[in-house]
């Protein structure tokens, strides 16, 4: 049983039936090749002299004490899972978890495609061929139920799928290994703001998981991240979800050529999009660009009548809310369209600067660790230094002092420019 189990669960060969290989790096022809073989005199070479130079150094140390090093329990917020102390004479039980492989070479993702059925190796093959394309990564993806909360959720392998998040992410053993073991790592706005806590264990689908670590994936909205394993167990469709890395193509033009390739109704959203260079003239706002002070005036009543109401994760009111669900909603009030998320409103206009702000326009916040770069916090700035947002879980609608920690900008909102943005 448990053999069966590891075939199903591994990267499955194009020559099976069985599934699609995860690790997609062969589809995508390398413009090098070398002649291995004839590397190997030198390869035996040198591990020989690395071998040698290891008993030198046991030998050196072996009357050294060890030196524990304790990592710090906040840096990436993902430890080793404890394992549990048993009886000598109870031998531990065979383990099914394979480790996670060391971190290669990083790569950047800059599509997220999502089909209603699963890739099709013809299909990967057309990405792969498309130019600019250098890696490409299988997931699956669905809408969970965790703690109560709709979470979207990707199926990975930890073993490659770490290749493709931020290089803080991607560098933590213990995180990867820990999804392997069958936990679930969340973004660090549901763990921190929606009161997930680390190695707390929550609510899900197929029975309780544990939260294994914080880690923002940067890939829209997905919120959790779990093994291909647990994923099966979720009831996660299979191989709907592609990553793709092009570093140096025109990311509106590849989403463009590979929606061609792929079946009606497959969805493409560019991550990390690489794109022309802006022009070096300023963009010309007009006066109509902007809202009216009416509709700035509308916003602002609706977002202060709910002062006092809740913070729930993922709410969009009228009697909860989190923090990019309450700018949407009051904007809604002035008949204004905003997208939901917060790195989506960052976009919804151009930035000023802070001592230019006036009530009506958001405040951003990068306070997420585990993506540095990544817009995780919103507020509605209220006039005379204060602002108007819905902090966390556990805390309520308020109007509080601008905190200029970790401030990434202040955004003008254009109704124009936020209908537009998907």
């Amino acid at each position: 049983m448990d053999n069966d189990r590891r075939a199903h669960v591994g990267p499955a060969d194009f020559s099976h039936s069985s599934g699609i290989r995860q690790d997609l790096s062969f589809l995508v022809k390398s413009r090098k090749r070398r002649d291995t073989y004839k590397l190997v005199p030198f390869i035996v070479v040198a591990l020989v002299a690395v071998l040698t130079a290891d008993v030198l150094l046991l030998a050196q140390f072996q009357d050294r004490p060890a030196v524990v090093r304790a990592e710090p329990e906040q840096t990436l917020m993902a430890q080793q899972r404890p394992q549990p102390s048993r009886p000598q004479e109870q031998p531990p039980p065979v383990r099914t978890v394979q480790p996670v492989a060391p971190l290669s070479k990083l790569h950047k993702p800059n599509l997220f495609v999502l089909s209603r059925k699963p890739f099709t190796r013809q299909q990967l093959e057309k990405v792969a061929k498309l130019r600019g394309v250098r890696a490409l990564e299988l997931a699956d993806a669905a809408s969970v139920t965790l703690d109560g909360k709709r979470v979207q959720t990707l199926a990975v392998d930890p073993s490659t799928f770490r290749a493709f998040t931020p290089k803080v992410t991607a560098a933590s053993d213990a995180l990867w290994q820990n999804v392997a073991a069958g936990d679930v790592a969340v973004s660090f706005v549901l763990g921190n703001d929606g009161g997930l806590s680390l190695h707390r264990r929550v609510a899900g689908p197929a029975g309780p998981l544990r939260i294994g670590a914080y880690a923002t994936t940067g890939f829209g909205a997905v919120d959790a991240v779990v093994s291909k394993d647990v994923g099966r167990t979720l009831g996660l469709p299979h191989d709907n979800a592609l990553i793709v890395s092009a570093p140096k193509t025109n990311s509106a033009k590849l989403r463009d050529r590979i929606l061609a390739q792929l079946p009606k109704g497959t969805q493409a959203v560019m991550v990390n999009p690489v794109l022309p260079p802006p022009q070096k003239v300023k963009q010309n706002w007009p006066a109509g660009s902007f809202m009216t002070g009416e509709q700035l005036t509308a916003a602002l009543k609706a977002a202060v009548s709910k002062l006092g109401r809740p913070y729930v994760w993922g709410a969009e009111g009228p009697d909860t809310f989190d923090c990019s669900g309450l700018v949407q909603w009051a904007f809604a009030q002035a008949g204004v369209r905003m997208p939901r998320v917060t790195h989506q409103q960052w976009v919804t206009g151009p930035q000023v600067p802070l001592s230019q702000a006036q009530p009506g326009d958001l405040l951003f916040w990068r306070n997420d660790p585990t993506n540095p770069a990544y817009i995780s916090h919103v507020a509605i700035y209220w006039g005379d230094g204060k602002m108007l947002h819905a902090p966390r879980t556990g805390d309520v609608v308020k109007i509080v002092p601008v905190s200029r920690r970790n401030l990434a900008g202040v955004v003008r909102v254009s109704p124009v420019a936020a209908s537009r943005v998907r």
